[in-house]
Formats: C-alpha cells, sequence, structure tokens
C-alpha cells in the first residue's frame, strides 16, 4: 500500500490528474448545492445525457477528439435540451418532470445512435471516444487537465461573486424580484453554470454518472449544516474527496472506468452522512429518541410518585 501511494506521489502525470479531478469535484460540488437547493437534480442528469449528441456531432465535424471542440459541442447541445425543455413545459401541459425524462432519453438516443455510427466509420481517431460513456480520468491528457482545472477554478470563483445573489434567487425568488434583481439573469446564468460543470466532468465521470457529482455531495452535505455557505464549502469538499477516490481507484486496477467508481466513493460519503450526521443522522436521531423516552419516563414516574404523595396526604387528612 504504501509503495502505491509512493508510486502515485512520484508520477508527475498522476499529480496532474489528481489535481484535475479535486478540482472537478470541487467546482460540481459548490454548483450541485444550488441545483439541488432549487430542486432540479434531475436537470443535470438530462444535461448530461444531452450532451452526448454534441461531442459526437463535434468529432464529426473536426475528426479530432480535442476538449475544447467537445466542450463547445455540448453545451451548444445542452442547450438546445434547455430551450426544448422550456419549449415542452411553456407550450403543452406536459409536467416539467415529464419533459425532462423525454429530453434526456432523446437526445441520449441520438447520441447512442451517432456513437455507434462513428465506431463504425473506420475512423482511427475515434479510439477512446467511448470513454465519455463511463469516464476514464487516466486517458485525460495535460492539456485537458489544465482546462478542466481553469473552468472548474472560474465556477468557485462566479459563485463566491455572486454568492449572496444565487442564494436569494435560490430560496426566494419572489421577494428577489420585488427587490428589483435580474432573477431571469442569474437563473439563466445558474443554468449555464450547471451546464459548463456538467460537461467539464464528462471526460472523468462518463455521460451516465456526472449527474451523481453534482447531486450527491450536495445532499450529503445539507445533513451536516443549515447554513448555506457551510452546506456549499463542504459540498465541494465532498465533491473533491470522490474525485480523488475514483481516479486514484480506477487508476490502481486495470480497465476499471472512473464513473462508477468516483459515484461509489460518494455514496460512500452520503451513507456515512445519512449515519453519522450530528443533527439529521439516523444515529442521532435514534439517540434523541432514546433520550426523549427516558426523560418522559423519568416525568412519569415523578408525577406517579407526586401523585402517590398527594393522595397519601389526602387520605390523611380526611383520617
Amino acid at each position: 500500500m504504501i509503495s502505491v501511494i509512493l508510486g502515485w506521489v512520484s508520477d508527475p502525470n498522476m499529480r496532474w490528474i489528481l489535481m484535475g479531478s479535486l478540482l472537478l469535484g470541487l467546482g460540481s460540488g459548490v454548483i450541485g448545492s444550488f441545483t439541488f437547493l432549487r430542486k432540479q437534480s434531475l436537470l443535470g442528469d438530462a444535461l448530461a445525457h444531452a450532451a452526448l449528441p454534441g461531442i459526437c456531432i463535434a468529432f464529426m465535424l473536426s475528426g479530432v477528439k480535442s476538449v475544447g471542440l467537445f466542450m463547445i459541442g455540448a453545451i451548444l447541445s445542452g442547450m438546445a435540451a434547455t430551450f426544448g425543455i422550456h419549449f415542452i413545459t411553456r407550450y403543452s401541459r406536459i409536467k416539467q418532470d415529464a419533459a425532462l425524462g423525454i429530453i434526456l432519453t432523446v437526445f441520449f438516443g441520438v447520441g447512442v445512435v451517432l456513437m455507434t455510427k462513428i465506431q463504425h466509420s473506420g475512423n482511427g481517431n475515434q479510439s477512446g471516444l467511448d470513454k465519455y460513456m463511463f469516464g476514464q480520468a487516466a486517458s485525460m491528457m495535460l492539456s485537458d487537465v489544465y482546462l478542466m482545472g481553469a473552468v472548474s477554478i472560474m465556477l468557485v470563483l462566479i459563485c463566491a461573486l455572486l454568492f449572496k445573489e444565487f442564494k436569494l434567487v435560490s430560496f426566494d425568488p419572489g421577494f428577489a424580484r420585488g427587490m428589483g434583481m435580474k432573477v431571469g439573469l442569474y437563473e439563466q446564468l445558474l443554468l449555464l453554470l450547471t451546464v459548463i460543470a456538467v460537461v467539464v466532468g464528462i471526460q472523468a465521470v462518463g455521460v451516465v454518472l456526472v449527474a451523481a457529482l453534482l447531486i450527491t455531495p450536495a445532499v450529503a452535505a445539507r445533513y451536516w449544516t443549515d447554513t448555506l455557505g457551510v452546506m456549499v464549502v463542504l459540498a465541494g469538499v465532498f465533491g473533491a474527496l470522490s474525485g480523488v477516490a475514483g481516479t486514484l481507484i480506477s487508476s490502481t486496477l486495470s480497465n476499471l472506468p472512473t464513473g462508477p467508481v468516483t459515484v461509489l466513493a460518494a455514496t460512500a460519503l452520503f451513507t456515512v452522512s445519512i449515519l453519522f450526521a450530528p443533527r439529521r443522522g439516523l444515529l442521532a436521531k435514534w439517540l434523541r429518541r432514546i433520550r426523549t423516552r427516558q426523560e418522559v419516563q423519568s416525568s412519569l414516574e415523578v408525577h406517579t410518585a407526586t401523585s402517590m404523595i398527594s393522595h397519601h396526604r389526602a387520605e390523611r387528612r380526611m383520617d
């Protein structure tokens, strides 16, 4: 085990990949906190699946595997999916959850068809493109890590600068609108940041599971605090730990996709949170329930003893 850790530390490529995964998890956790609070958890999943056609089309047009081009294609595809969801909910009686399901399946189906066509096209550059389905951090190049790190830092900085606005829009958009804030602008900005977080995480975590890196750390962080600022920080930390753990384990075991391992690491943190969180955890609730029963029982015993003493005193007076 020690030799494995020393190998990770001494390998420059592994250090950069770990840093990229750490920053990716940090940015995803921070953005995911606002997505979770706005009750749009399924939106991240829909945008992740909708990004696959954009990646495939970008590769078909360029013929090269470029993370920058894939990001542009995925962002355009994600924005098209967002417009489709908005169009369906506005001009029909279909609710948002059904619209999300429709867009998710349609775009993902188109993406799988395009991916299959690319794999049978005979293009030598398509090798490794299927890693975008389930993620493989070990296949990232140094330029990819730079791009992921820069985008993740940008996401964190924007959330830090506009924290008060995002907080107000997430909790009480009606009050924010009454204060003269451009609520629609901030909502669209949050949506754009969510799309970017999804797109930048696809190579490491994969299209299928990248939404879990957005939502699971935020849900786990919610168990530990009632303060939004602390929750955002904890979600970023949990996301970073999940990204690092997924990268290390998938790099140690051959042919193991990064995405599922990262999701399992995030789920493990969620399990610890739901069990051992100081106020909302199941253990804390169980201890409070036992303490309450003991207090009620003690109160009943005191009340019974007091009643018996009062009853005896009343009998003595009657005698």
